[in-house]
């Protein structure tokens, strides 16, 4: 742990310049918004995830807290500008959105005093050394949701033994999404004591209908989302679209970070495609194939309008994005060849046949050629199967409860 802090000191001038140049210095600082004007015995929990996704995946446990407490102010924190916008944009009550603080004891420890939380909710596998370090110091229990530790993850981790088990073993209560997330937190040192429920954040509940933006011109059927697409992605996307316009006539481009908007424009724009961009609320039409949903918060909707859909990060080298929302909406899958960050649903969906894979970025327009109507009704049906509805989701809203009463998470 000390030779962390001092890794972490030395990078700190580094550190710094980039939450100057990204934004949001002082709360990368620790210098968050204070909780709101409520009765000091109210309760206070602090829930941190990455971005739009692992918060995207955790906002149903935000809603059944706020209904089981009334009052409850929760500090919601994101390492992203797009998912701190995300979560200011849900507006619910008691929550106040941040930008995450830097792993220091002091931006941590500053976190932790205006707040006073009675507990700290990581979401999936954000597991920061110094921030758990300062919670423990201040008898704040910890407790992991979603949790996901990958082979190649525990692999770097168990050269580090010493610091993951330390940080572990101050781990008050932790569900991991799959049994062998499970396997290698108990194997890097988490306590068994501490090993709660198996539970996919993912897989509670059905997927809910959402208004749409706009009136398709198109069946569902004929249109395909490329979701949550990353550098180099777009352009594996519209060469599989437009070789394969025989059996799509529109195509929503969905990029990760809508800060890659003017990027996405330049190349539609340099190939010669015609496209509406959301952000300028322009609705797509025949004359414009390629709609850019360059927006925040609006996925479901897209994912209710497209027959078939594209998952993002499984071509570029990111593990690939969840699998669970397109399945929900009943929206037929693709992927590539790169699943590691969600190896278990994707197994089970390609031995299920409810999805495609696409070994190669030259197989994706034969793949989108074979999806008549027919077809992307069976693959949803048989994804509908792979992943079933999960329930189990109480457990986890109950140890949140025992940590915010000051009881101990585990029961």
């Amino acid at each position: 742990m000390v030779f962390y802090q001092l890794i972490m000191a030395a990078l700190l001038p580094v550190l710094l310049a980039f939450a100057t140049f990204r934004g949001g210095l002082r709360e990368r600082l620790g210098h968050v918004p204070p909780p709101g004007a409520q009765p000091a015995s109210a309760p206070r929990l602090w829930l941190h995830g990455a971005s739009n996704g692992e918060l995207t995946s955790a906002r149903w446990v935000v809603e059944r807290l706020i209904a089981a407490r009334p009052g409850l102010q929760l500090l919601v924190t994101a390492n992203s500008t797009t998912g701190r916008a995300m979560v200011a944009g849900w507006g619910l009550p008691g929550v106040v959105a941040a930008f995450a603080p830097l792993d220091t004891a002091g931006a941590a420890g500053r976190v932790l005093d205006i707040w006073e939380p009675q507990a700290l909710v990581i979401v999936e596998n954000e597991l920061w050394p110094s921030r758990i370090a300062a919670a423990h110091r201040r008898g704040v229990p910890v407790l992991v949701i979603g949790a996901r530790m990958s082979e190649r993850s525990a692999a770097r981790w168990g050269k580090l033994s010493g610091l993951i088990g330390g940080m572990l073993r101050r781990v008050d209560w932790l569900s991991a999404q799959d049994e062998a997330s499970r396997a290698r937190f108990l194997a890097l040192g988490l306590r068994p004591e501490a090993a709660g429920p198996v539970l996919a954040l993912k897989a509670q509940g059905d997927g809910q209908a959402v208004p749409l933006p706009f009136a398709p011109p198109w069946p569902r059927h004929r249109v395909l989302l490329a979701a949550s697409t990353h550098e180099g992605e777009e352009d594996i996307a519209l060469d599989g679209f437009l070789a394969a316009r025989d059996a799509f006539d529109h195509l929503i481009l969905a990029p990760r970070h809508p800060r890659r908007s003017e990027e996405v424009q330049a190349l539609l724009a340099a190939r010669g495609i015609a496209f509406a961009t959301r952000s300028k609320a322009q609705v797509p039409t025949a004359e414009t194939p390629v709609h850019l949903a360059d927006t925040l918060g609006e996925m479901p909707a897209w994912y209710a309008m497209a027959g078939a859909c594209l998952i993002g990060g499984t071509f570029a080298p990111r593990g690939g994005h969840t699998p669970w929302e397109p399945a929900r909406a009943g929206c037929a899958i693709l992927h590539g060849p790169d699943v590691s960050n969600n190896a278990a649903p994707f197994a089970a969906l390609d031995a299920g046949d409810g999805a495609i894979r696409v070994a190669r970025p030259a197989d994706l327009a034969a793949a989108l050629r074979s999806l008549t109507a027919e077809r992307q009704a069976a693959l949803t049906a048989h994804a509908d199967k792979a992943l079933p509805r999960e329930t189990g989701g109480e457990a986890i809203i109950a140890a949140i409860l025992r940590a915010l009463a000051g009881q101990p998470p585990g029961g």
